[in-house]
């Protein structure tokens, strides 16, 4: 019933988010093959000379990150001692596990499995993609599938927070050491460590900023009902405009390479499913509530996809095999991540009763 009444209460981009990708691929794809110059100008304007980070890509993901940074109140972190299981929970999955069975499965996969059929360098470029793709936990998203799943809002927002913090210190350290380890490709570190501080650095401190200033000087009521609430609207339309210029950037690869696409998803998909089911047993074994059990076992499952894309474009640029396989992470998100919450709601006997 709880999922049932959420989906009414959803915005109408939130309930049909899938047909919204739907819509952005085939436009994007029709953008790249009829428009081939354009698309090829889109994605020649870069920040200075080989800094491979897209002009348009970055400014679309800056309209995205920082009203999701406006809404995370680090103070909240402090609360974490009083119920610290879930997120120690979230935590370890999300940092210790996720990433490094990424590395392993894209690595038996794409070295092993499917090496005749992709061959040597397309299979380093799926590798790094996936791990970067894995090394990304979600942010703004989990906020919705928490809620389809009665979720605490509060609880998740210090999942999210503390995932944000050790994003800015592990990412780049962690898609170095395992790109270069599962892969005969190298991360370029500098290139890397400029992706984090302008995606990540920069909107955090800002967000932080402005959610402080604002509320000191105008209250929690007129930024959370004014300032919040403008940036919505802009939010969802920088996010369709970001997927139609991704799926733009890759519409040979998508269209000549289908069949790469579909051996892409299978380990991003045993990775999503395994890190989700993996969080939720935990939660269960160390009898955590469900409303702080599903939301950790949502994010355990969805990525940063903004992020992944933006960094593996700077990277090995909008046309790589990298920046495809975080692209297929964007396809398979939403359908994979309702089924989750499909079975988070129809599980939630097997957790004691929430607080």
């Amino acid at each position: 019933m709880g999922s049932a009444e959420g989906v009414k209460r959803l915005s109408v981009f939130e309930r049909y988010l899938t047909l919204w990708v739907a819509a952005c691929m085939a436009v994007g794809i029709g953008l790249g093959k009829l428009f081939p110059e354009l698309t090829d100008l889109l994605r020649q304007m870069e920040f200075g000379s080989d800094s491979q980070i897209n002009v348009p890509v970055a400014l679309l993901i800056w309209l995205m990150i920082y009203p999701m940074m406006l809404k995370i109140d680090f103070s909240s972190i402090l609360d974490v001692g009083k119920r610290p299981r879930g997120i120690l929970v979230t935590v370890f999955v999300n940092w210790l596990v996720k990433p490094f069975s990424m590395a392993l499965l894209g690595w038996v996969f794409f070295k092993h499995l499917f090496l005749p059929l992709i061959g040597q360098q397309l299979a380093d470029q799926y590798i790094a993609g996936v791990i970067i793709l894995a090394a990304a936990p979600c942010t703004a998203m989990v906020f919705v599938w928490s809620y389809l799943t009665n979720g605490d809002p509060a609880y998740t927002l210090v999942q999210v927070s503390v995932n944000d913090l050790i994003m800015l210190v592990a990412f780049a350290p962690i898609v170095t050491l395992l790109v270069s380890g599962a892969s005969n490709l190298t991360v370029p570190f500098m290139v890397l460590l400029y992706s984090v501080i302008a995606f990540i650095v920069i909107p955090l401190v800002l967000g932080s900023l402005s959610r402080s200033i604002l509320i000191r000087l105008r209250g929690a009521t007129w930024f959370e009902t004014k300032y919040l609430r403008f940036f919505h609207p802009v939010t969802i339309l920088a996010l369709l405009a970001t997927l139609v210029l991704i799926f733009a950037f890759q519409a040979d690869n998508l269209t000549a390479k289908f069949f790469h696409v579909v051996l892409i998803a299978i380990p991003i998909l045993i990775q999503v499913y395994f890190n989700s089911g993996l969080t939720y047993g935990l939660m269960r074994l160390f009898r955590v509530p469900h409303n702080v059990a599903s939301p950790g076992a949502l994010i355990g499952a969805s990525n940063f996809f903004e992020l992944a894309v933006a960094t593996a474009i700077a990277l090995y640029g909008p046309g790589s095999g990298a920046a495809l396989a975080t692209v297929v992470g964007v396809l398979v998100e939403v359908p994979v991540m309702l089924s989750v919450c499909s079975v988070c709601n129809r599980t939630r006997g097997w957790f004691p009763a929430e607080a």
